[in-house]
């Protein structure tokens, strides 16, 4: 059947799988033995029950061996327990005729390829390995090469890596015994070798900035010979490096790749800028992207990604600009995070606003129902820069493509074309905030009232004013101001007297800033300290307080006008 075959051969690449250098070469030999042979004695029957009987898997012959000779004094010999060896070489037997993998054994090219994997550790002395490894764990006072130099111990490339992936050795012990092993045997300066060395005291809970370094410097010495080294190996020493937030020595691997005879591949300028990235070197991130944009070997999406978002926190947005546009080229996709952050970056800066605008048009309409804050962004810097028809083209956009925009995206447009006295459009996007459904707030209202009163159209103000108080049953102090302030432009003080009384009726306490406006127009510009009078007995009242100039204007008013009043009464005598 189909699932037969699929299992088949699942179960072959588990089994004939090359392993990588960085994992251990024993990963060869605890796989092999899934499945072992049938057992040939009642040697390998260790009876836990006399209904159960269980198996008992040996990595060797001598071990089984071994194992049946002690059997005797379990009470097991040769020829008993019949019962027992027939059940088991039956269960051994139905197991293997019911499924179909028993054909895996008997193929000849899975026979074959076991044995060309098993190659590369059959002339290896496991327990040459263990002595090696107990020399590396141990705490004798005498150097690791002159306990090495004691040992009887026939040196090779798999003997190397099997002692290099053992557990809990400390980097500096690796280190030496590889060094150790590189000048004794030939077979072991090889790339693959010096792959599982780095891999080793990468990974190793012990790591310490000393111990990368001595590592870096004997990679350094290996690198002379160009063949040796490979780009994988680089890049696991850039990525330690980071690790350890020494993003200098990680440059400066990065740098050695041409003198060393390899090139750096999209993850090298990924590893190399994250380690830059531990210290915010932004600066010195740069011209190593400018050399991946050069080479267009570029990372995934996703760190392309990130790379985008660390050049825009260092406020490189226009550089981040050019890495999107290259990604953008070779049609990758990017995280919606980063287009966002690059927006937002690119909208801070009258310069690179309309970057921000061309890439609001590129974006991915799967992101633009979401984008809401970051078409906002964009229409608050178009209106930064005084660019108000600008901010309303996209506005509209958002109206009739999306994503919806909100009362304070229209407040923005709206301030913009007030200051500019664009009174027509600004009033027009009120009403289509009305259309919409949505209300105006009181900011909307007050900033159309400002533009008006700033162009001395008070009774288009005034109609807004009254507009307001029929939608809001309490307005904001501001509202008031925009109006006291417009009339004593004006100088049509009475309506500004009148506001002040309604501001007061509607719940509204004047403050010290209507009064003294008030006032001083009264003063300075109708000369009426009597008006202006009683406006401050108002404000005693209300417990606020004049400044002395204010108070003071109010008395040179009044003597000026009895100094005219006694020269006019001399001129008529």
């Amino acid at each position: 059947m189909w699932w037969r075959s699929r299992a088949k051969a699942s179960l072959l690449r588990i089994l004939i799988r090359r392993p990588s250098p960085i994992y251990s070469i024993q990963v060869c030999l605890q796989t092999l033995p899934l499945i072992p042979p049938p057992p040939p004695s009642p040697a390998w029957i260790r009876p836990v029950d006399a209904r159960l009987p269980t198996l008992r898997f040996f990595s060797s012959a001598q071990q089984c061996e071994d194992v049946g000779k002690g059997s005797s004094e379990l009470g097991i010999k040769t020829g008993e327990n019949s019962e027992a060896d027939e059940s088991l070489n039956r269960l051994w037997k139905e197991n293997i005729d019911d499924d179909d993998t028993s054909d895996i054994f008997a193929d000849e090219k899975f026979e074959e390829a076991a044995e060309n994997e098993c190659d590369v550790v059959a002339d290896v002395d496991l327990e040459q390995v263990e002595k090696v490894r107990s020399l590396l764990v141990g705490t004798s006072q005498d150097s690791l090469e002159t306990r090495l130099d004691q040992i009887d111990v026939i040196l090779s490339a798999e003997l190397v890596a099997l002692v290099l992936q053992t557990p809990d050795v400390v980097p500096q012990n690796l280190i030496n015994f590889f060094i150790w092993a590189w000048k004794s045997e030939e077979s072991v300066r090889s790339s693959r070798t010096v792959e599982i060395l780095v891999d080793a005291v990468s990974g190793s809970t012990e790591l310490s900035k000393m111990d990368a370094y001595k590592l870096w410097d004997l990679v350094k010495e290996i690198g002379k010979n160009r063949s040796v080294l490979n780009t994988s190996i680089l890049n696991q020493l850039i990525s330690l490096f980071g690790r350890l937030q020494k993003p200098r020595a990680g440059l400066e691997v990065f740098n050695k790749f041409s003198d060393f005879g390899c090139y750096p591949d999209g993850n090298t300028y990924c590893l190399t800028i994250a380690a830059l990235g531990t210290r915010s070197l932004f600066n010195t991130a740069w011209p190593v992207c400018e050399k991946m944009l050069t080479s267009e070997d570029l990372p995934d999406g996703e760190n392309i990604g990130k790379i985008i978002t660390f050049l825009c926190k260092g406020k490189k947005a226009k550089e981040a600009h050019l890495l999107y546009l290259m990604a953008r080229q070779k049609e990758m996709l990017l995280p919606s995070s980063c287009l966002d952050i690059l927006v937002r970056s690119l909208s801070t800066k009258d310069e690179t606003l309309q970057m921000a605008l061309e890439l609001l048009n590129n974006y991915p309409k799967e992101y633009v129902r979401n984008a809401n804050a970051i078409f906002a962004l964009v229409i608050k810097g178009l209106c930064r820069a005084k660019q108000p028809q600008e901010a309303k083209k996209l506005l509209l956009r958002m109206v009739h493509s999306g994503p919806p925009p909100g009362t304070a995206v229209f407040n923005y447009v709206i301030t913009a074309l007030s200051k500019g006295g664009e009174m027509e459009d600004a009033v027009s996007l009120m009403n289509l905030i009305k259309e919409r459904g949505l209300l105006p707030d009181i900011y909307t209202y007050s900033v159309i009232m400002s533009g008006f009163a700033e162009g001395g159209l008070m009774d288009e103000a005034y109609q807004i004013y009254r507009e307001a108080k029929k939608k809001h049953s309490k307005l904001s102090r501001v509202t008031y101001h925009i109006l006291i302030r417009g009339y004593c432009k004006m100088e049509e003080y009475e309506k500004a007297l009148k506001c002040v009384r309604e501001m007061k009726e509607d719940g509204v306490q004047p403050n010290s800033d209507e009064y003294s406006k008030l006032i001083r127009s009264l003063c300075v510009k109708a000369l009426d300290w009597r008006t202006a009078e009683k406006l401050l007995e108002e404000m005693k009242e209300s417990g606020l307080f004049l400044r002395d100039a204010t108070r003071s204007l109010i008395s040179a008013v009044k003597e000026l006008e009895e100094e005219a009043k006694s020269e006019s009464v001399g001129n008529e005598v």
